[in-house]
């Protein structure tokens, strides 16, 4: 069975953990739309999708209707 060398402090087995936890995510509003998004990802508003303000891709007439 295998056995640990030396005792690994507390401190230093939290230190080794600090990275461990959930962050929340950053947020951001769109200018153009004034939705709220994640930083650096498209969203879509109304079917169109944007990033950094602009258009990326148009819905289809198709798909508002």
């Amino acid at each position: 069975m295998a056995h640990p060398k030396s005792r690994i402090s507390k401190q230093r087995k939290r230190k080794r953990r600090t990275h461990l936890k959930a962050e929340i995510p950053q947020l951001a509003v769109c200018k153009t739309t004034g939705e709220t998004h994640r930083y650096h990802r498209a969203h879509f508003v109304d079917g169109d999708m944007y990033y950094k303000g602009q258009v990326i891709v148009k819905a289809d007439a198709e798909d508002q209707e």
